[in-house]
């Protein structure tokens, strides 16, 4: 089966048009002329809306995936309702806004489908199938490297009957609303990233989470971004730094660097600026890591939960 990339004048990649003789195959994600009806609701809350009425298993128009992107630029987080999709499909879709990122913890991702990671608390045979504790702290997805991501797509393949909630907070009102003085005390500022910033607290937390190999370090070596980014495709500024990742603001002593990130820590996860997500089954949630951070609120740990994540190759922030 050939492959060709098409473009679109709105700026999303419309993918990879498959070439067949015949029927396409059960897992191929399409696009076409099929018309689907489906509406766009902006959630009560200051991000996020819903898509309903939308197949993803099913061809899309470049005009809905248009809207899509559009919505999801105005958004920032879309949740695609009762989506019954493959996991080739989601990676299809998910290959429409840029390349994929393959998370360094290979070992949770997906057999057969390393675009994939597992997401989940779930034990089989003494050993997990998924990254369990991922999310635990605030953070925007791979910020700890050079092009940090996009955004992130995570489907719901199985959900506790409690907790397993999402919060995603918007770090374009965290910045509009930061104080002067702490405007004055970051502008132009960078900070570090590191994917080992709490690597070590996570794992005496867990007993699941795996030693990084030499070559997974390697993967993952520190970087610096703006502590304030610009946005792309918006222009918009956004806040860039995370409890989980960030480490220091280059150029200032350490005690300076520690109560300068307190701070902005506290101020970008503020309740006014954060959706709680509360997950329905087959929910799919694309979500923009430039805009926004999130946090896993977790679930007692009897309770089965199974997530696949896709995750967005994104620009070097400036």
């Amino acid at each position: 089966m050939s492959m060709q990339r098409s473009a679109s004048p709105t700026g999303v990649n419309l993918g990879l048009l498959p070439q067949l003789a015949g029927a396409p195959a059960a897992d191929t994600f399409l696009i076409g002329t099929a018309h689907q009806d489906f509406a766009i609701r902006p959630f009560d809350a200051p991000l996020g809306a819903e898509v309903v009425g939308l197949d993803l298993s099913q061809p899309l128009s470049p005009q809905a995936l248009a809207r899509i992107h559009a919505a999801h630029l105005e958004y920032h987080v879309l949740v695609f309702r009762d989506q019954r999709i493959t996991p080739a499909q989601q990676i299809a879709f998910s290959r429409h806004f840029g390349e994929l990122q393959i998370h360094v913890l290979h070992q949770f991702a997906l057999p057969g489908h390393p675009e994939v990671l597992v997401v989940s608390n779930i034990v089989e045979n003494g050993k997990p199938i998924g990254l369990g504790d991922a999310g635990h702290f605030w953070h925007s997805d791979l910020s700890y490297k050079e092009r940090p991501s996009l955004g992130s797509l995570l489907h719901a393949r199985e959900l506790p009957e409690e907790g397993g909630d999402t919060l995603f907070a918007n770090q374009h009102l965290a910045w509009e609303t930061l104080p002067h003085a702490l405007r004055r005390a970051v502008e132009g500022r960078v900070a570090e990233h590191t994917y080992l910033a709490r690597y070590e607290e996570l794992r005496q937390r867990s007993p699941w989470r795996p030693a990084l190999s030499a070559e997974q370090i390697a993967q993952v070596k520190p970087v610096t971004h703006p502590v304030v980014r610009t946005h792309p495709e918006t222009g918009r500024k956004a806040l860039f730094v995370s409890e989980h990742f960030t480490t220091r603001i280059v150029g200032l002593p350490e005690d300076e660097s520690r109560a300068l990130l307190d701070e902005l820590f506290a101020h970008s996860v503020k309740p006014a600026f954060v959706y709680r997500h509360r997950w329905q089954p087959h929910d799919l949630v694309f979500w923009d890591n430039r805009s926004l951070q999130h946090l896993a609120a977790g679930c007692p740990p009897h309770l089965r939960r199974l997530m696949y994540r896709t995750t967005i190759e994104g620009d070097q922030p400036y």
